[in-house]
Parts: structure tokens; C-alpha cells; sequence
């Protein structure tokens, strides 16, 4: 099959502008509408935006390949679109998508059409190909396009391999007797070849569909210029095509494996491996490669566990990163309990009538009373769900139960003294440390029982990993809650007795890291901090990291808006889009232009967070649900304060920004 039997001519749209990467996907999915491939418009809608919420497909320099394999679709099929003018779609680089393709593929049928698509993610990372097609005036030239670079790219190969098989057959009728000569050679050869590929590689992704493909055609084609011969398997939606041989894996020098999920490893092990997501395939193609020809490159030692990951969770990467991966992972599991048990708390506290019970203020009123006991059922699972999530990422799916009930010792705070808890409070720390005991602890029973018969392997996750995982984290967890709680109870009261400036530091403090990397790492300490302060019952540190959040996107627009000297056409259009995103509590808004303007962006936004996180404090801004923006308005405390903070804060932002950017010549 063809790219071009997938690619109709009215699924193609050329100089589109669109302001937003859910109005790019709504576009491309009427696209695709229009071809007769859905029977469900929005399933297969909801199909894409399911596969962005594993990641991003925007792959960088201007391109996006959105996909979905869905029982919505009745047959393959692609859709198209270029934006001259670009759109951000959450690249890793920060580039605009200029070129979009959407990919249709029908979920549980035969996968004659994956070649095809391969075949596109192969093409389309060829700059000059991609440039081409952005520059096509019609439907038809842009599908002539890809006709004639599909042609030359793999047809040759193919037609070449045929002449080759026909050869091979003639010779073999003419010279019967010759054979056994030619399987020898056949054979020498297989094992010359094997010896001539200094670097093997694997690629994978969660759909294998594009990103599998893209990353091999790169890995292959850097090492092309490179001069070092790469093979590359991958491990896509069709099975394992290019598959390494044991040959090829003994005699290479070492073994990239770029992939998103697991892929088999114990063939590895003794060979130095790196292991990365996709993505670095895509984007790190060289660094990988001259990294295993360095030498660097550490030995991979199979764990004797079936199923080893290949992707991301390589045990290859450092202790600091592979902590915060563990760490993210259990917060984002917990945060739609927090922040729907929060709200409904909080909206509780709204509804109600104090007067009728000011000791039972929020569930004094029927209604109250149930959404305020909804929310703290909701609100009750974040410890829980925050340590076992930690620990299933750590140990896989024996460490999620493990992980549960460490959580739960720690949020009942058990002791010896006390069973039945309540004696301590060791809350969110607790929980975290709980999570953590729980996925390494499985992780030591793994490599415990590695010795048993494997005719024992069935009753390891059933019965072994459970009953002694569970019991141990309790031990353990029952142990350090008075320590875990002493800590909480002090940091407490050091927060409680801290005075008006020193409020108003900390509120500058944790305001200020809600703007250093807006969603990394020092962002997202600052939104556990104000996370656990809620749990705690301190209300004002949330508030003041919630406006901090708000703050770079409207800073940005604000910006754009007063100082248009100072940016672009294009950049004005997408600050205006940021008046949205700063009021909905989006900071991502402004990672665009901070990735481009770093060294005045960055600054500017966090002095301006800092002034209104300083500012909530002084106001005495409260927050009960662990979300920001307008929609959570009535649920603050002292809202006039915190609007005016934001406003100060943005206001701050901009006049920095607008004094350090210079004028731009269109």
C-alpha cells in the first residue's frame, strides 16, 4: 500500500491558520471526517487527544504527526495540514508545527496500512522534502509530491530486490550442482554482514505507528553520515520488523535502545546499552551514536525479570532523575483526587450558612454537607493514591498495593503504642516515604525469590509480593511515623508563628518557583509544597503559589499588548492567547516564548510572580482547592487581594519584560 492510497485530496489543507493545538487537532479531525475513514467522529477525537496525554506528537522542527488506532475509524487513512505561520504544539524544541499530518488506523483489523505509515514517518524527516511540501500550492502538487519521493526513496529497493531474487533463481536452475557452494557463501556472507553493523539499535513507542519509525529512519540516517553502519529493529504497531540476530548483537559495539515501552532486554545483556525514550532517537541521534563509540557507554546486566523495561524507566539514568520521575508520577495520579476533593470542599464552605452552626461550618445545610463529605472522601485518597502510585513506578504493578497501604499507615499515623492511629500526624512526608519504602522493598523481594524454582514464578505476584510486601511496609512505615511526624507538627508551627515579612518572603519564594521552568521540575516542587501545606490545613501557601502560576502567560500578553515594538506579528497573535491560559491557570502559555527569549522572559516572569506571591501573603489570600485561575474564585479567601495581586504581579512582569526586549524590525 501507498502513503498516497491513505492521503485523499480533501483531507489535505494548505495555508491554514489556526491559534492552538486543540483547534489544529479539531481541524485535522474534520479533515479526516471528510474522507469517509471515521464512523465515529468523536471517538476517534477523543482517540487522539488520549495518545497527546502519553506525550506530545510534535516531534520538533516544525513537524506533528497526531494518531490514534481506534474501533472509530472503519479504515486507514491520513489528513494534512500546513500552517504557514506555525502553531504551538508543544514541541520539546519550542518550534511551531508548520507541517501536520493526522493518522486514522482501525483498532483489532489487519495492519497492511502500517508500511505505508512508516514509510511516511521515514520521508518526512528529510528537511527538504518537508520544506517542499510546505511550500505546495494545491492538493495535488503536495500529493504529487509524496508520490514521487515514496518512488524513489523505497521503490528502487524494492524493484532491485526483485531483479536479485530472479538472478538468484536463474543461476540456481542453471547450476544445480553449485548449491551447497552458494548456501556456504550465502552463509560467510550473513556472518560478514552481521560483523559490519558497529551499532545496533531498537525503536518503540506506546502506539508504534510514527514515532518507532521516525527515530529509526534518523538513527540510520546519522549513522550514514556519521560513517558508523547502524541496524535498527522496530517494535511497532505491525510486531518486530528488522529484528536483531545473535550475530549481530555479539559483534556490535554497543546498543541504543530508544523506546517508550518495554521491549525484550535479556538479549543485551553483557553489551554497553543506552536506553532513552523515543524521542531522543528522533532528536539525539548523533549524541547517542558517538556516545557508544566513546566507550563511556555502561554494561547492561539483565535483572531475570520477563518483561525488562526498554523505555524511559531505564535503570541506566541517574538516581536524581529516576527519584523525580517516581515523584511526578505519584502526584500526577494524585492531583484529580486533590483537586476534585478540594473544590467540592471548598464549595462547601461557599454554599453553607455559617450562622446556623459556626462550630459545623460546611455541613450545616444538606447540600453542604454532602459535597463537603464527597470532597474529603476524594480529598482522603490523596495519600494513598501519592504512595502507591511512587511505588507501582518504581516496582510495576506488585508495587501499587504495597504502595496503598504504606499510604494509608502513614495518613491513619499508626504507632505500636496505638494501632488504630490518630497519635501522629505523618501526612504528606509519610506517605512519600511510604511510597518509596513500599516500590524498593518489592524490588528486594524480586531479587530475594530470583532463586526459586521458576515453577514457582505464578505465586511471586499472587501471593509472595503481597502478603510480605505489605506487612514489611507497615512495619517499616509504623516505624518512622512519630519521626515523619515530628517533622510535619514542626514545620507546622514554624509556618503558623511565622510574622507578616516572613509570609511574605516565603509567599515571594514559592510564587517566584512557579515561574522558574513553568511545569519542570522546580515548578512542580513548588506546586507538592502548597500541596501538602493544604493537607495541612495552611491554606494561604497554596494561594500564593496558585498566583504565581497565573502570573507568565498574562505577563506575556500584557506585553505583546503595550510594548508591539518589541515582538513579532506572529508572537503578538499568540499573546493574546495567553489572556486565556494566564486565567485558567495554563503557565505553559509562556514556554514559548521563554524558549525563545530565555534571558529576559525567565527574569521577568519570575520577579513578577514573586510580587504577587509576596502580595497574596500580605493580603492574607486563602486557597482551599489546589487550582488556580478564575474558575476557583469563589472559593478564595480575601479574592479582592489576591485579583489585585495578580494584576501588580502581571503588570510587573510585563513593564520588565517591555524594558528588556529590544524594538524588532519586521
Amino acid at each position: 500500500m501507498k502513503i498516497t492510497d491513505l492521503l485523499k485530496k480533501e483531507s489535505i489543507a494548505l495555508n491554514v491558520r489556526v491559534n492552538s493545538k486543540d483547534e489544529a487537532i479539531q481541524y485535522l479531525v474534520d479533515l479526516m471526517d471528510k474522507s469517509g475513514r471515521l464512523n465515529d467522529r468523536e471517538g476517534y477525537r477523543q482517540g487522539i487527544l488520549a495518545r497527546e496525554a502519553l506525550g506530545s506528537t510534535a516531534v520538533g522542527d516544525g513537524i506533528a504527526i497526531p494518531h490514534a488506532k481506534v474501533a472509530a475509524v472503519n479504515e486507514p487513512g491520513l489528513a494534512a495540514m500546513v500552517v504557514p505561520e506555525g502553531v504551538d504544539y508543544d514541541a520539546f524544541d519550542g518550534s511551531l508545527a508548520n507541517i501536520l499530518f493526522m493518522i486514522a488506523a482501525p483498532d483489532g483489523e489487519a495492519d497492511a496500512h502500517l508500511e505505508a505509515l512508516s514509510k511516511l514517518s521515514m520521508l518526512i524527516m528529510d528537511p527538504d522534502f518537508k520544506n517542499a511540501l510546505i511550500a505546495s500550492k494545491t492538493p495535488e502538487e503536495f500529493l504529487e509530491l509524496i508520490n514521487e519521493k515514496e518512488e524513489d526513496r523505497f521503490m528502487p529497493k524494492a524493484a532491485a530486490a526483485s531483479e536479485e531474487r530472479e538472478e538468484a533463481a536463474m543461476n540456481q536452475a542453471e547450476a544445480p550442482d553449485s548449491a551447497e557452494m552458494t548456501s556456504g557463501k550465502t552463509a560467510q556472507e550473513g556472518k560478514e554482514n552481521a560483523s559490519s553493523y558497529k551499532i545496533l539499535a531498537v525503536t518503540a513507542c506506546p502506539t508504534g505507528i510514527a514515532h518507532t519509525f521516525m527515530a529509526a529512519e534518523n538513527l540510520k540516517r546519522t549513522g550514514e553520515k556519521l560513517g558508523i553502519p547502524v541496524k535498527v529493529e522496530t517494535n511497532g504497531a505491525d510486531g518486530i520488523q528488522n529484528g536483531l540476530t545473535g550475530e549481530e548483537i555479539e559483534a556490535a559495539d554497543g546498543i541504543i535502545v530508544a523506546a517508550d515501552k518495554n521491549v525484550e532486554m535479556a538479549r543485551f545483556n553483557g553489551k554497553p546499552v543506552i536506553i532513552v525514550p523515543v524521542a531522543d532517537g528522533i532528536h539525539k541521534a548523533e549524541e547517542l551514536i558517538q556516545k557508544i563509540e566513546s566507550g563511556s557507554v555502561p554494561v547492561y546486566h539483565h535483572s531475570g525479570e520477563a518483561g525488562a523495561s526498554g523505555g524511559a524507566a531505564s535503570e541506566k539514568e541517574g538516581a536524581g532523575r529516576s527519584i523525580y520521575k517516581h515523584l511526578m508520577n505519584g502526584v500526577s495520579h494524585m492531583l484529580p483526587f486533590v483537586i476534585g476533593g478540594g473544590i467540592l470542599i471548598a464549595l462547601a464552605f461557599l454554599l453553607d450558612d455559617y450562622a446556623v452552626d459556626p462550630a459545623n461550618f460546611g455541613k450545616n445545610t444538606p447540600l453542604a454537607a454532602y459535597l463537603k463529605t464527597v470532597g474529603e472522601q476524594a480529598f482522603g485518597m490523596m495519600l494513598p493514591v501519592l504512595s502507591g502510585f511512587i511505588a507501582m513506578s518504581i516496582a510495576d504493578r506488585p508495587g501499587l498495593a504495597v504502595g496503598f497501604v504504606g499510604g494509608m499507615v502513614a495518613k491513619m499515623g499508626m504507632t505500636f503504642a496505638n494501632p488504630a492511629g490518630g497519635d501522629v500526624n505523618a501526612g504528606f512526608l509519610g506517605a512519600l516515604a511510604a511510597g518509596f519504602i513500599g516500590g524498593y522493598l518489592i524490588l528486594l523481594l524480586k531479587k530475594v525469590f530470583s532463586h526459586l524454582p521458576k515453577s514457582l514464578d505464578g505465586i511471586k505476584p499472587i501471593l509472595l509480593y503481597p502478603v510480605l510486601g505489605i506487612l514489611l511496609v507497615a512495619v517499616i512505615t509504623t516505624i518512622i511515623n512519630p519521626f515523619v511526624g515530628a517533622i510535619n507538627d514542626g514545620l507546622s508551627h514554624f509556618l503558623s508563628g511565622m510574622g507578616g515579612t516572613s509570609k511574605v518572603i516565603l509567599g515571594m519564594i514559592v510564587a517566584g518557583m512557579m515561574s522558574v521552568d513553568m511545569g519542570g521540575p522546580v515548578n512542580k516542587a513548588a506546586y507538592v509544597f502548597g500541596t501538602a501545606q493544604l493537607a495541612e490545613g495552611n491554606f494561604d501557601v497554596m494561594a500564593a503559589v496558585m498566583v504565581g502560576g497565573m502570573v507568565p502567560p498574562l505577563a506575556i500578553a500584557l506585553a505583546t499588548t503595550f510594548f508591539k515594538k518589541k515582538f513579532t506579528e506572529k508572537e503578538r497573535q499568540s499573546g493574546v492567547v495567553n489572556y486565556i491560559m494566564g486565567l485558567s491557570f495554563i503557565s505553559e502559555g509562556a514556554i514559548p516564548f521563554a524558549a525563545q527569549d530565555p534571558l529576559r522572559v525567565i527574569p521577568s516572569c519570575i520577579i513578577g510572580s514573586a510580587v504577587a506571591g509576596g502580595l497574596s501573603m500580605f493580603f492574607g489570600c486563602t486557597l482551599r482547592a489546589p487550582h488556580g485561575g478564575i474558575f476557583v474564585l469563589p472559593t478564595i479567601g480575601n479574592p479582592v487581594g489576591y485579583l489585585a495581586a495578580v494584576v501588580v504581579g502581571s503588570v510587573v512582569g510585563c513593564v520588565i519584560l517591555g524594558v528588556l526586549r529590544k524594538n524588532i524590525e519586521e
